[in-house]
């Protein structure tokens, strides 16, 4: 009875740690950016699903926006086509831009039957549905990059209605110009935008590294927390290069436009998502606004 009863107690003191932040983000709504590796890997997939269905079960508000630019590549190279990238971007010309639109439908369809298997009602939109995303072209250092959209504006109703009548939204970032043309939009904008857009608690993205590193090869200089100040100044010191510079920037303009807090997590660690939200300590980097900050 007594080991038992040792093995049961940490489940509890868990649940009593985890009762403050269920209290204080009851109501609210979570963007989670999914992608990368964790989205790759059939387990960890259905982990994150886990996660986020849990997190509304307790009385959040999430929303995903996901990627799929592992799965394009894949479909593209199939197809008999070289994926082609810019400075990290793909090149999206029509036939691209078919194939991501079919795959990220795909993806986004696979997505909802998990969160259906778990009980929760969940619906599966891009950004054409309800004019949710706009955009203009985006161009990479003034080159063409083909159908590759900036979100310019975001018309977030959509997103409302079907929290209000008790879904979960999961996003593709497909988008549409004035002119009703359909473009590709990095995950990570289009989450950034709606995390914005619907003044969201928190945005999380579910990414391939650990977190934030003032360097990378120095394993000592994790960076648990910081204030979206000190982020830009990281930026602008020249600490932060590659696919970490435009997440980074994602992030501190997400905090300067009224997102609460930004989580960067590693995707690969199973139930990262509780673990940065629901524990003391955290796993991942946190962003936060200067005032809150200063709070502590």
């Amino acid at each position: 009875m007594q080991d038992s009863m040792e093995k049961v107690l940490p489940k509890a003191e868990v649940l009593i740690e985890a009762l403050p932040y269920i209290q204080k983000f009851n109501r609210k709504i979570i963007v989670v950016k999914y992608g990368g590796s964790a989205m790759s890997n059939e387990e960890l997939q259905k982990n994150v699903i886990k996660d986020v269905t849990l997190l509304k079960l307790v009385g959040f508000k999430p929303i995903i926006v996901h990627g799929g630019g592992k799965e394009i590549s894949r479909w593209v190279a199939k197809a008999g086509k070289e994926p082609k990238f810019v400075n990290g971007l793909r090149v999206t010309d029509e036939e691209t831009m078919e194939i991501a639109e079919m795959v990220l439908n795909k993806v986004n369809k696979s997505l909802v039957a998990m969160v259906e298997e778990l009980g929760v009602n969940a619906i599966g939109i891009s950004g054409k549905d309800g004019g949710l995303l706009k955009v203009d072209k985006k161009y990479s250092d003034g080159q063409d990059i083909g159908f590759v959209g900036d979100v310019k504006e975001v018309n977030p109703k959509v997103l409302y209605d079907l929290l209000e009548k008790d879904f979960l939204p999961i996003v593709a970032p497909i988008g549409l110009d004035d002119n009703f043309q359909t473009y590709n939009i990095n995950a990570d904008d289009a989450a950034c935008a709606i995390a914005k857009a619907v003044g969201a608690e928190k945005l999380a993205f579910l990414t391939d590294i650990e977190g934030l590193y003032k360097d990378i090869n120095d394993k000592d200089s994790f960076i648990s927390r910081l204030s979206a100040t000190q982020a830009d100044k990281l930026i602008a010191d020249g600490y932060i290069g590659g696919g970490m510079l435009p997440k980074l920037t994602n992030c501190t303009s997400a905090i300067k436009n009224g997102v609460n807090r930004v989580h960067i997590l590693d995707g690969r660690i199973p139930h990262c998502l509780l673990l940065e939200i629901f524990t003391n300590n955290g796993i991942g980097t946190a962003i936060v606004a200067d005032e809150e900050m200063n709070k502590e």
